[in-house]
Parts: structure tokens; sequence; C-alpha cells
């Protein structure tokens, strides 16, 4: 941990040189664990530190923790360990703006989304650069992350033509309406798989909704996130619209149980988005709390075997397997020699990957517990009698690796049992687990027993055997013959109700955060009839005529 002694100070957001801030000079490293850094380096390590009503502001305790580069695992800035004093702040300075900016038109809010989507296109280059140092990313997923993220951006952006409430006449002379209003100051905690595109997966929604934000993104990746306020500042966002605190438990915690808080949106692993669920339902808080996956790939002997070993690869490889929308277990229908063709294909095509973070090849996982976490899987298959395929294990001794890092590459393990751990828990790394089925009963079995219930995909080229598979997965987002069929909006985003990948309310992104973040208000009117002759005269008309029926639904004005 970093604990740097110097008196409150507020940054200013800027244009010039936006990324790099200079560390103060009395900065000292406390923690034997904190990487080294010679004085040339700490001059330019980037210090983050927390967001609030529009300035960059020092935690109340002045104490930040390191931020490393999975590539060299060397320190590449501070981040603020900020308290509940911060969150305090934050919150307040959320909740003062939240009257005018609610009241502003939908367009109003739109109109300044639009800059900030224009500014986030002008800046996709230097905002993926960002990533692939924090996160480790290759360039061209980085540059994919700032791209799908802008995309829900965009979204946000034509709620204007999707927000608007209905209206039906229900009764004689009694209208409905409904309407779309804002819940307030909400937050949203946020996982360091992608930086830049799940922050954006609620922010711009809740925004243009009229809600205020306070986000909190995680630890590990915050410099994205620094420089992405600083573009909502440019693009005219009122000062506390948007905030970020920065820190760990204690500051998660602290915006779950804030009164002023809204609702909570969680996206990190299952136990964690457990007790954050769980935390907020006690205090009967709107919340969704989205956890891991454990994302199966049925293979049929009809697949077309070239389309499918690549999206194999690309599906368990791609961003070094750390997304909740990989696949981790491949079920392989038969033994024969299409069988064998595919996977020989997958094979060759995963063990051709490079490390690096250059277009094409891999980069490294997050840090050294998720390194050794996914050794462990590696180990406790082969102890167990399964056959390494490919070892992504030989990583760890090339050049990458000589300079720090946590480097492992693509690894296939065929598994003779159904019930070895890789094949039923999350591994979240660059790890894809094979197995051999009799019958299509057996793969849907294995799939439908496991607890997550994110993803699954067929790969066949027959339309009913895909229609057959599809109406059986355990899982809310499913594919036929893509490996990670994330929606896209206006489709929303989320597990299945009632496992390990979702707990709570509604989805993220698409039309499930609106629905999220807005509350359904419901208008019922009745108006006395006129009864003034220059309305009625020459029409034909009087004030009994026409009424219809009697509606004995109708208990408006009588008992």
């Amino acid at each position: 941990m970093v604990h740097i002694d110097k008196k409150p100070r507020v940054e200013s957001p800027t244009k010039a040189d936006p990324s790099t801030k200079t560390m103060p000079p009395n900065a000292e490293v406390m923690s034997e664990a904190t990487p080294s850094t010679s004085t040339t380096e700490k001059e330019q390590l980037i210090e983050v530190n927390n967001y609030i009503n529009g300035s960059f502001v020092p935690p109340a305790k002045s104490s930040y923790l390191p931020v490393t580069s999975p590539t060299t695992s060397k320190q590449v800035g501070s981040v603020a360990l900020s308290g509940k004093e911060d969150v305090e702040a934050a919150v307040a300075a959320a909740s003062a703006a939240f009257p005018s900016w609610s009241k502003l038109t939908i367009k109003s809010r739109v109109a300044i989304m639009l800059k900030f989507h224009n500014l986030v296109r002008e800046n996709a280059t230097e905002l993926a650069k960002l990533i692939v140092l924090e996160n480790g990313k290759n360039m061209t997923e980085a540059l994919a992350d700032v791209a799908k993220g802008n995309e829900t951006v965009e979204y946000a952006c034509s709620l204007p033509q999707l927000a608007q409430g209905k209206t039906l006449q229900v009764s004689r002379e009694v209208s409905c309406m409904d309407r779309r209003d804002a819940l307030g100051v909400v937050t949203s905690i946020v996982p360091f798989n992608f930086p830049f595109m799940v922050p954006m997966w609620t922010a711009p929604i809740a925004l243009v909704c009229g809600n205020t934000m306070v986000l909190k993104p995680s630890e590990k990746v915050p410099l994205t996130m620094r420089r992405v306020a600083e573009l909502m500042k440019e693009a005219g966002l009122p000062d506390g619209v948007f905030n970020m605190v920065q820190g760990t438990k204690e500051v998660v915690e602290s915006l779950i149980d804030h009164p002023e808080i809204r609702a909570v949106t969680f996206v990190g692993s299952s136990p964690i988005a457990d007790i954050v669920a769980t935390r907020c339902r006690v205090l009967n808080k709107r919340v969704t709390a989205l956890g891991g996956a454990k994302n199966h790939l049925i293979a049929l002997p009809d697949c077309e075997v070239e389309g499918a070993s690549s999206d194999i690869v690309v599906s368990y490889a791609g961003c070094a397997g750390q997304r909740c929308m990989a696949a981790s277990c491949l079920l392989v229908m038969g033994e024969g020699e299409q069988q064998k063709a595919l996977l020989d294909k997958v094979v060759e095509k995963a063990s051709k990957i490079e490390p690096g973070t250059e277009p094409g090849k891999m980069g490294p996982v997050i840090d050294s517990a998720s390194y050794k976490k996914i050794l462990g899987y590696i180990e406790k298959s082969v102890e167990g009698g399964a056959e390494l395929l490919l070892d992504g294990r030989s990583w760890s001794k090339n050049e990458h690796a000589k300079n720090g890092g946590c480097w492992i590459g693509p690894t296939i393990i065929k598994h003779s049992s159904k019930e070895d751990a890789a094949m039923k828990e999350e591994v979240f790394g660059p790890v894809l687990s094979v197995h051999n089925v009799k019958s299509w009963a057996e793969a849907i079995e294995i799939e439908n027993g496991n607890p997550f219930g994110n993803a699954a995909c067929v790969y066949t080229t027959n339309g009913g055997h895909a229609e057959w598979f599809v109406s059986r997965f355990r899982a809310s987002m499913l594919g036929i013959n893509i490996g990670i069929p994330v929606p896209r909006e206006p489709f929303s985003f989320g597990g299945l109700y009632g496992t390990k990948s979702k707990y709570g309310d509604m989805d993220i992104t698409g039309d499930g955060a609106m629905e999220f973040f807005t509350n359904r208000i419901k208008v019922t009117s009745k108006w006395p009839v006129p009864n003034v002759e220059e309305f009625i005269s020459g029409e034909g008309l009087s004030t009994t005529a026409g009424h219809g029926p009697t509606d004995h639904a109708n208990f408006a004005g009588r008992m």
C-alpha cells in the first residue's frame, strides 16, 4: 500500500496530457508486496484520485494502492484507497445534482451524451492504450472494448424514441398513461476485465434516464475510467452528475448501505454477487448482481470444422479467457474421424497463438492470484488423469515472462470424467476442458447440471438440431455457431434467474437497463364531460349520447 501524506487538493480535469499525473515527491512505498520502481518511473506514475463534483479529489485518509501492469508486474500508477467519508462526499454531490439534471428533458441529456460519444471515438486509441497498459488485452481487443462500450452510449442516445410512455382510454371517460421517472442516485460496481465496456453498460443509460451516478471502478484497472471522467466533463456533463470513488470492500459496503443510493449494479464473481444482492435485499434496495459462468459449447458431428474450430479458439482464448461469456467446456458428440478432425484443428490453431499485446496475440492474465488459480486447475486435472492436449504453462519461460507479468498460454485439457473440477467450476483463464459425450441427452444433462446460467452454444449445420438444443439449454444467452453469444443493443445482457450467474432484478444494457434505472409511474385520470353549448353545437352530439354499455369494472365515482 502506498501512503501519501499531503494536504487535500482538488484537480480539475484538463485536456492537456490527460492520462499522466506526477506522483508527489514524498510518496513512500510501505508494503514489500508493492512492485519496486525507480525514481524515473515514479515520476511517470499515473495517480488516480476520486472524481467528485467535477474534480479529482484525493481520499480523506490519503492512502493509495499500487496499480500494476499484468504484462510486466511493474507499477504503473496508484489508486486512491477510499473510505466511508469519500462515499459520503460523492453521494452528496450526486444528490445535489439530481434535481436539476432530472428536470432536463431527455433530449437535453442526450445532447450531452452525443458529444461524449463523439469524444470517445476521437480518443479511442488513447483509451485502448490505457486498457492495454492496465489490463493486458491485445490492442485489437482493447479497441473492441472501447467500441462495444461506445455502442451502448449510442443506444443511450436513442432513448428519446424508446423511453416514452403509453396512453390508453381504458374505460368511459377514463384514461391511463405511464411515464418513466429517474430513481435518483445510483451506483455501479464494475470488474477489471473490461475497463471501459462494463462501466458503459450502465452509466450512459442511467444518466440519460435522469439519474446521477457514483461509479466504483475496479482498483486493478482505474486508469481508463479516470480519462473517461475527463471526457464526460469535456462533453458538458454538469458537475456532480457522474462521480467515481476508488477503493475496495469498504467503499462497496458504504455505497450499498447509503440511504440515498436507490439502486445498485454489480458485475464480478458469483460469491461476491450473492453477498451484494443479499445486502441490498435486506435494505429493500433495487439490485442486479451478475456473477460468474461455466459456458458450454456442444459440437455435433455435422458441424463445419473450419469455422467451428476458429470460433472455439477465439471463444475460450480471446481476452485470455477473462470474460464471463468465454467458453470453458467443449462437449464433443461421439468419437470418430469428424470429431478428431475438429479437435485437432482446435489444438492446431490455439497452439499458433503467440504471447503479446499486439493484434492477434494473447495477453497475460490480470495478476499473480489469477495465474496461480489457473495453474491449480491445470495441475489438479493432470493429477486426476486428464490428458493435456495443449499446455500453456510453457509461457512462463518465454521472453515476455522474463520481463515479469502473469503469462499463461492457451491450454486444452481432455477429461475422461465429467466430475473433474475444471469441468464444473469457473476457471476464468485461457483453459478449455474437452469431454466426449455419447448422446444429445448426456450433453444436455451436463450443461443443465452446472450451477451457472450465462451462455451456451451448439455447432451444427442442421437447423432442426440447433432448435433441439437451444430449446433445452439452461442459460440465458444462447448461440448457434457463435461461441460468444453476447446480445447487442437493444437486447439486454444478463444471466439466468435462479443460477449463480445472476442475482437480483432485471438485466443491464439495452432495454433491461432502461427498465432497471427508472420507475414506471402510472396515472389514471377522469375529466368532467364538457357541458358547454358551444362545444357540442352543430356536432350532433349530446353529453349523454354514445356512452355505450355500462363498464362494471369502473369504480370511479361510485360504490
